[in-house]
């Protein structure tokens, strides 16, 4: 907006400024223009006058001739009236005889009538048909001309009138002395009125077009509007328009009169073309006067011209004289600033003109007033002379650009770095001579020599950082221990053969793990551990080809690739050697370390599959030789890929079914071997398994310790477990203990106990089961202290699979558990073998000394019980005395045992 209006302002400025100048001319040419205009108003005013004087010279001719015919006419009736007033009774044939007479020469007479009553009378001619005593009073305008004929006693003319067989005539109506007409001059109401004095009357009809055409009217009609109209003098009277145009009756037009006796007819006209039409020579005084005009404004024009640009010039002169001294300034203080000092040669004469900033810069004598170039030429430095004064010459020369950097010596002695720039011109008497600038650059070149050493320290820094990256970037892509490649790097190199090679190269991936690393790492510490794999990464880089590609890409884990190869045999027996290689054992502290190595290869194509799944498919094959046994190869395959998808469902539907709860508890009962009555109930879990039903727990167990949430189940079994508990108690059922199993993982959890005393146990008892096949050897104390806290609660330990797993006395000892449960594997064969028998009896006996009850499992049958009750056992279990139920089936089979307890007790009481 402030921009806007700057602008705004300074147009009405320059209009101001040049309105100054403009206003006499402006003034002489608005009073040329009105004196134009005047004059051409009254132009066209003469004109106007001068077009009605000359259209009324045009109509008194044409007004003469139609009152001079008209006169004629009625003279010539007044002629015919002398012979007619001498026979008063002339008969048609005489009236006829004199009418021939009379039209024997031309006339513009149509005919003549007389008549003595204004009723009938004698004409001539006689028209075809036409009666001879024809009324006069027959058309209303001729009634009234006659009747005013009759009473002035003086002739009348009518307006034109259409007559029968005659067409458009004028009527004259003349009167007649007629003795015959005394007596109708007395008056008669019942009659018209008579002729005045008696009199009869003259008719006789005029051709109104010939009578025109005699006159001279349409000849008016070539260039006017022409109009015959009667007057009349009434205010409401209509004039009646004879001929010509209507419309000049009542608009401008030149009028005069025609007089015809009493009566007056008016004849006007006007140029066809109006009055506003401009006179044939306007235009040529329009232009005479514009050029008068002209001849009068243009000098004052040019005057206000050349006076706007006389001052225009004074204000560019003014700016330019504005600019120049501010440039002239700021050169100034460039200069100043910039340290740049200038010069001048007169190239004929070799004198220079120095300024006062170049003799600073020559460190010359300021006493001196003229410098030669000898002088400039002495100041170089030595080395600098011969070069700096052969590119003056040149540029002298040829006229060219002088540009170059030298060297000079100052009266101290010390060296000055000076740039010149200097080009050849003529001044204004024609001299030629050369001027230019001098600075001192000497801190430049200072400072460039500086910038040189600090870029090639810089580039030495750069040197030296760039073998550090490369060293880092080794680092980063190599393991540091091993010195093979990195998990990063193995995926790089993946990345680069799918993008280098094309589909179809076979690719061989080995992935390699080291058994029992873990022991060794744990037991002789992490410097062992080092070792090994060292000793390890050393076998594999010694077996390996040199295209092949090996990693370390976890901490005993390792990646062979090998490039263009598809023999599996081969690959086997690659993986075979590295096995018996690493395999060697190696020396540490003076004992002897040995590994085993498990190996899972995938042959890819390199893009089906990819190598990133070519990678998973050898880690699929490696899982499978560690589950065979480990230290042995084992190849991918379909078979693998199928398993391993089975088990990540598995594994998908463990997760949604522990979400779900669909993790059941399945009680069976555990009967006293003596009485037989139910002493306790082990809580199994059970999978509800959306599709497949019920499962058991071989079918999940290892897949959920592979997940890590077997913890998760016992937790939930627990809980429902402890709920049926509460549900037997609310019923009023005597209430058995409760076994659930428990894994490592849950009893070395450090919220275990917390959450356990929150708990309300059962009115029976809670015992915890646990398996054998875990080895507490290597944690005995933490288990030790896992089991006091959870016996301090109340709950009972027992030892589930007795027999087949790693349990020993000192075990036994430490753990003291209340129950021991013999395997069903030692149980079953007690039918047909003595060595088991005696085996369960050593086992019964370990547990009596040590004050543990015996739990047999496996009891499929009535022998079976009774066996294990003759070897001591206090408790059975099995199949054969009650298979797992559900909450609810359990809860039915302890009310039915109440139930038989009741009656029972009931007969007995009834028998005493």
């Amino acid at each position: 907006m402030m921009v806007k209006s700057a602008r705004i302002g300074g147009i009405a400025e320059h209009i101001r400024k040049l309105a100054g100048f403009y206003w006499p001319a402006l003034i002489v040419c608005a009073a040329v223009f009105v004196t134009i205009m005047l004059i051409d108003r009254q132009d066209r005013k003469a004109f106007s006058e001068d077009s009605k004087v000359s259209i009324g010279d045009k109509l008194g001719p044409v007004r003469a001739r139609l009152e001079g015919n008209i006169r004629a006419d009625i003279r010539m009736l007044q002629g015919l009236l002398a012979a007619i007033e001498t026979e008063p009774d002339m008969s048609q044939v005489r009236f006829s005889a004199i009418g021939r007479r009379f039209f024997s020469r031309p006339v513009r007479l149509r005919s003549i009538s007389l008549s003595n009553d204004l009723r009938s009378g004698v004409t001539y001619p006689l028209l075809l048909n036409e009666e001879t005593n024809r009324d006069f009073l027959a058309s209303p305008q001729e009634a009234q001309a006659a009747l005013q004929a009759a009473r002035t006693n003086t002739f009348v003319v009518t307006p034109p009138i259409d007559l029968p067989h005659v067409g458009r005539s004028l009527v004259i109506f003349y009167p007649v002395a007629s003795p015959q007409l005394a007596e109708a001059a007395t008056g008669n109401a019942d009659q018209p009125p008579a002729p005045v004095g008696g009199h009869g009357l003259l008719r006789g009809t005029v051709d109104f077009e010939r009578l025109l055409r005699g006159s001279g009217l349409y000849d008016l009609g070539l260039d006017l509007d022409v109009v015959l109209y009667a007057d009349s003098n009434a205010p409401d009277a209509e004039n009646i328009a004879f001929f010509g145009n209507p419309a000049l009756i009542d608009g401008p037009a030149v009028r005069m009169q025609v007089n015809i006796g009493a009566q007056t007819w008016m004849l006007a006209a006007a140029p066809k073309t109006g009055w506003q039409q401009a006179a044939r020579d306007l235009w040529l005084h329009r232009l005479v006067m514009f050029l008068l005009a002209l001849t009068i404004v243009t000098p004052f024009l040019w005057v206000a011209h050349l006076l706007t640009e006389r001052q225009q010039n004074i204000t560019d002169l003014n700016d330019q004289e504005r600019k120049l001294r501010n440039l002239s300034q700021r050169l100034q203080i460039a200069l100043d600033s910039s340290q740049t000092g200038v010069w001048e040669m007169d190239i004929a004469s070799e004198d220079l003109t120095w300024d006062s900033r170049m003799r600073q810069i020559y460190d010359c004598d300021p006493s001196r007033p003229i410098v030669t170039r000898e002088d400039w030429s002495n100041s170089l430095h030595p080395d600098d002379r011969d070069s700096a004064s052969e590119v003056l010459a040149t540029a002298i020369r040829t006229g060219s650009s002088y540009s170059t950097q030298f060297r000079i010596i100052d009266r101290n002695g010390q060296i000055r770095h000076v740039r010149a720039f200097g080009s050849v011109y003529r001044d204004a008497d024609f001299r030629k001579k050369m001027v230019g600038v001098n600075w001192n650059i000497t801190a430049d070149v200072k400072m460039q020599e500086a910038l040189h050493d600090a870029k090639t320290e810089l580039e030495a820094q750069n040197s030296e950082l760039e073998s550090a990256r490369r060293i880092m970037e080794h680092t980063s892509l190599h393991d540091p221990l091993t010195g093979l490649a990195n998990r990063r790097f193995l995926d790089r190199h993946l990345a680069e053969v799918e993008n280098r090679q094309g589909g179809g190269k076979p690719i061989i991936l080995l992935h390699i793990d080291l058994d029992r690393f873990k022991e060794i790492n744990d037991t002789l510490g992490h410097a062992a551990g080092d070792a090994m794999l060292r000793h390890a990464a050393s076998q594999i880089n010694g077996h390996i080809a040199p295209g092949d590609f090996a990693a370390r890409i976890g901490g005993d884990e390792f990646v062979v690739v090998r490039h263009d190869e598809s023999n599996t045999g081969a690959a086997r027996a690659l993986g075979e050697a590295l096995i018996e290689a690493i395999n060697q054992p190696i020396r540490w502290e003076g004992q002897e370390c040995r590994v085993s190595a498990s190996i899972g290869i995938s042959l890819s194509y390199n893009a089906q599959p990819q190598l990133e799944q070519a990678l998973v498919n050898a880690d699929i094959a490696l899982y499978e030789a560690k589950r065979r046994g480990k230290n042995r190869v084992e190849f991918f395959s379909d078979t693998l890929k199928e398993a391993t998808l089975a088990t990540k469902r598995t594994a998908d539907a463990i997760l949604r079914s522990l979400a779900d709860h669909d993790f059941i508890p399945y009680f069976q009962p555990q009967f006293d071997a003596r009485t037989m009555q139910i002493t306790g109930v082990e809580a199994l879990a059970r999978w509800r398994h959306p599709q497949l039903g019920l499962l058991p727990p071989i079918a999940f167990l290892s897949v959920a310790e592979s997940l890590n949430v077997v913890a998760s189940i016992d937790n939930s079994i627990l809980e429902q477990s402890l709920a049926q508990a509460r549900r037997w108690q609310d019923h009023g059922l005597e209430t058995p203990h409760v076994s659930v199993n428990i894994s490592a993982q849950r009893l070395f959890d450090d919220g275990l106990v917390a959450r356990l005393q929150e708990t309300p146990l059962p009115a029976g008892g809670l015992a915890f089961e646990l398996l054998e096949s875990i080895s507490f050897d290597d944690k005995a104390e933490a288990a030790a202290t896992a089991i006091g806290q959870i016996k301090v609660l109340g709950i009972d330990i027992e030892i589930d699979d007795f027999g087949t797993g790693y349990s020993s006395i000192l075990s036994l000892l430490k753990l003291s558990p209340r129950r021991l449960k013999i395997d069903r594997q030692l149980t079953l064969p007690i039918l047909e073998s003595k060595q088991q028998r005696r085996l369960i009896g050593s086992i019964v006996e370990i547990g009596r000394s040590l004050g543990i009850e015996i739990i047999a499992e496996g009891v499929e049958t009535r022998q079976h019980a009774e066996i294990l009750a003759d070897l001591g056992c206090h408790t059975l279990q099995g199949y054969g005395l009650a298979r797992p139920m559900n909450g609810d089936d359990f809860f039915a089979l302890l009310k039915r045992r109440a139930t038989e307890r009741m009656g029972a007790a009931a007969e007995g009481m009834a028998a005493v």
